[in-house]
């Protein structure tokens, strides 16, 4: 369903950033599976960890955990620590340098990444519900298009850290 939005082009702009805000709160509506709070915030973490890891030569460890959250090394670590426990995450030797300690999701890692996958796939089709086929996957592309763009920003020199 499409609706014609009455808002001027800067109040629509002004309003994207608040709009990126809810939407990591709306991750928890009840939806088939739902996924705790305290998972909710693992995913992030597992979901960093999993991606940098699936780059050839890439290795992730506690430090990096810490570069990629632009947080503190402490706090980072803590974060891990808590997952480990979980049962999310495992230490392991580096292949590249056997002096390091490296971060892989667990197998109960795996499985919680591929529910918090339906889970986000499924509350998307229960929020957009009453939206037309094409709006949905017009919608779908330009967030894709916007989180290449946001990851470019590190080539085009940008954004610190991007």
């Amino acid at each position: 369903m499409t609706v014609k939005d009455s808002r001027t082009a800067d109040e629509l702009l002004d309003a994207v950033g608040p709009a990126f805000g809810k939407l990591r709160r709306t991750a928890l509506l009840e939806v088939e599976n739902p996924i705790s709070a305290k998972d909710l915030s693992r995913t992030l973490v597992l979901n960093l960890i999993r991606e940098h890891n699936r780059e050839p030569g890439s290795e992730v460890t506690v430090g990096r955990v810490a570069e990629l959250l632009g947080t503190d090394p402490s706090v980072a670590s803590r974060m891990v620590s808590d997952i480990i426990k979980a049962g999310y995450l495992v230490r392991a030797a580096s292949q590249l340098d056997g002096r390091r300690t490296v971060l892989e999701l667990s197998p109960q890692g795996e499985e919680l990444m591929t529910r918090f996958r339906k889970h986000q796939r499924d509350a998307f089709d229960y929020i957009t519900a009453d939206w037309s086929d094409s709006d949905r996957l017009d919608f779908a592309r330009l967030m894709l298009q916007y989180v290449d763009s946001l990851d470019a920003l590190k080539t085009r020199g940008l954004a610190k850290d991007a």
